[in-house]
């Protein structure tokens, strides 16, 4: 029987080692990679049956790399792996359209019984969340809400911004010219009522960008 094939993307390559070697017997992990533009890419170009992935990664956060890739590859399965167990991230996810949602301090069969609802077309949320995130949809059912609405491209660049690049080099990572950069750092603060790069980049982490 064919098996499902696997692209698995963390910024840790220890924990990539550890999660292949764990999924190998059973499936084909046909690529591993470190970042969230790496991931995009790839997936593109190889296809793959389910994505395994962090949230937290360089260039472009999973979150957002969940967005593109669904709207790429509609039919792909995402399954986020991760140490947040923040609400909002969680809610975001399945927004997303992500089948599964795990914390890495989670049993090792737990991955491999994501993977295989996933591929049944059903969900997997590991308890050690799915409690708190019942609870939490429940009293707080606008939760997450955020009036201010940042485009995909404005996320990327504050992304990078806040990561410590110069707009020179979140310049050459976009493929685009720096006045460009600075154009959407100068409206996001503007919009955001923000007055400092110090508070363009707390934003950033507060709504977990970065």
């Amino acid at each position: 029987m064919k098996r499902a094939r696997i692209l698995l993307a963390d910024d840790h390559k220890l924990i990539l080692e550890a999660i292949k070697n764990l999924l190998e017997p059973e499936f084909e992990v046909i690529e591993t990679v470190f970042d969230g533009r790496a991931l995009i890419s790839r997936a593109i170009e190889l296809n793959p049956d389910v994505i395994v992935m962090d949230i937290s990664m360089p260039l472009l956060n999973g979150l957002d790399a969940g967005r593109q890739l669904k709207a790429a590859l509609p039919k792909v399965k995402i399954i986020y792996l991760t140490m947040n167990q923040d609400q909002d991230i969680i809610a975001e996810a399945i927004k997303i359209g992500a089948t599964g949602f795990l914390v890495k301090h989670c049993a090792a069969s737990e991955l491999r019984r994501a993977i295989r609802e996933s591929l049944r077309g059903r969900s997997y949320v590991t308890p050690l969340v799915a409690k708190d995130m019942i609870t939490s949809f429940l009293q707080t059912p606008l939760r997450g809400e955020n009036p201010i609405h940042l485009t995909p491209r404005q996320r990327e660049v504050l992304q990078l911004l806040a990561e410590g690049r110069s707009m020179k080099e979140v310049a050459c990572v976009l493929d685009v010219t720096t006045r460009t950069v600075a154009f959407h750092k100068y409206r996001m603060m503007e919009d955001l009522k923000l007055k400092s790069n110090a508070a363009l980049i707390q934003y950033a982490v507060r709504r977990h960008i970065v």
